[in-house]
């Protein structure tokens, strides 16, 4: 059981604002091969992001990464391994001494290797969006392959339904379901992303079922 619970705007922003100096950096880094936009998502972009003051875990962001490509000259392995030499690269000078490849994301991670936690981090998503919907990058790491995918059900239209609840009244609740789930959360491979999907399709079927 954890004890996360909401900071504000102004604390999480030094952090924020850290992520963006890095994102650009990667920017520069990989230029001569392709240029992205990116866009920070989920409980990043609604002020929703935790942390837990008993043990310093939290403060995790969300990033989508719109990489221009539209010949498509890199395959979906060329992408995802670019980008993580760019960020593997630049990573200590913000903390962070993990990045890894896991299934959805790039996974940064900053480790206090003397409790063996995780401080903060960020997860970073290669995403297109097409006519027939956004699709994202995905790693499967039992054939190590890297291929192009169509977001699944829990992550589609979540941005949507998310202005439902905000307009018609129910965000409360879907700030005490998200800090639920962080909090119950013992799964070490969820991540906020997830865990964010969840709570606003959760909160969007109790009064939407129709839709």
């Amino acid at each position: 059981m954890y004890h996360f619970e909401y900071v504000s705007k102004k604390e999480a922003a030094p952090y924020k604002s850290q992520l963006i100096e890095l994102l650009n950096r990667v920017q520069d880094y990989v230029r001569d091969e392709f240029t992205f936009q990116f866009t920070f998502i989920g409980s990043s972009s609604h002020n929703m992001i935790t942390y837990d003051p008993t043990t310093n875990v939290g403060f995790d962001f969300d990033v989508n990464i719109a990489v221009n490509d539209g010949n498509e000259d890199y395959s979906p392995e060329d992408i995802r391994i670019i980008l993580h030499k760019a960020f593997s690269h630049f990573m200590r000078d913000y903390g962070y001494t993990k990045c890894e490849q896991s299934t959805r994301v790039i996974s940064m991670k900053a480790v206090d290797p003397w409790h063996s936690r995780i401080t903060h981090s960020c997860d970073f998503a290669v995403v297109y969006e097409g006519q027939a919907g956004q699709q994202y990058i995905r790693f499967n790491k039992v054939r190590n392959y890297f291929s192009w995918e169509f977001q699944t059900q829990p992550y589609k239209e979540l941005e949507s339904r998310a202005d439902y609840l905000k307009t018609n009244g129910h965000w409360d609740e879907v700030l005490e379901v998200y800090l639920e789930k962080k909090n119950s959360n013992d799964n070490p491979d969820k991540h906020s992303r997830s865990l964010y999907a969840e709570t606003i399709n959760e909160c969007f079927s109790r009064y939407c079922n129709h839709k």
